[in-house]
């Protein structure tokens, strides 16, 4: 199975054995998680700003408004880093030191570029997919006017690692005699049904692929 390099930066040395290298588990969170947090350096001071993605291989692709603070620095070539959760549960130990989160995340290092023409257009869709896969034949496509105002980054993946915690507390051998209720309070985050706009023309139903969604897990 494909791996990402370990590196200085991107290797899990705190509690190790969480760690993921391999690209499926990877993937899988990107894509599964509803937002990428983007951090950068601009003149000294640091960023991190919440951002929409989609994915296709090892590339990541963001997009925004042309006069985006994020985008433009994205698309300098400049080193980032992407940061990927979904949160699962709240671990609650008899202790309070022991207390946790169980948590599927990815932190991702590499340099953006900027898009242009039908490579810019084919991002949007991947973006697009991500959200609700087929809405990009469903909806109107974007015109040149809004294709000028919007700025699309690829970044490619240089370096990447995931972190995975499952399971219960793990409390001290002392505390397990104790009075105090340990276990783990489940997080799901799923698709409710989808309210339609007040403004809606009579007759344009739900497409099928948006109420399939209705029920499923992030």
């Amino acid at each position: 199975m494909p791996e990402y390099s370990k590196e200085s930066h991107s290797k899990i040395k705190r509690i190790p054995d969480r760690a993921h290298y391999d690209e499926e588990t990877i993937h899988d969170i990107i894509d599964s998680a509803p937002i990428c947090h983007v951090s950068f350096i601009q003149e000294g001071r640091p960023f991190a700003i919440p951002c929409i993605h989609g994915r296709a291989g090892r590339t990541i692709y963001l997009h925004g408004a042309k006069a985006s603070r994020l985008l433009g620095e994205a698309g300098s070539g400049r080193n980032l880093c992407l940061a990927f959760t979904n949160l699962d549960g709240i671990v609650l130990a008899r202790s309070l030191f022991h207390s946790s989160m169980n948590y599927r995340s990815v932190v991702a290092f590499g340099s953006g570029r900027k898009l242009e023409g039908v490579e810019k257009l084919e991002s949007l869709r991947v973006i697009s997919d991500a959200l609700v896969q087929g809405r990009w034949e469903e909806a109107r496509e974007p015109t040149e006017k809004e294709l000028r105002a919007t700025s699309v980054v690829a970044v490619d993946i240089e370096h990447a690692t995931a972190k995975i915690r499952t399971g219960g507390a793990n409390d001290d051998e002392e505390d397990l005699s104790g009075p105090w209720w340990a276990g783990v309070l489940p997080i799901e985050s799923r698709f409710m049904d989808p309210i339609p706009n007040e403004d809606l023309r009579t007759g344009v139903h739900i497409p099928k692929n948006i109420s399939d969604k209705v029920g499923t897990k992030l």
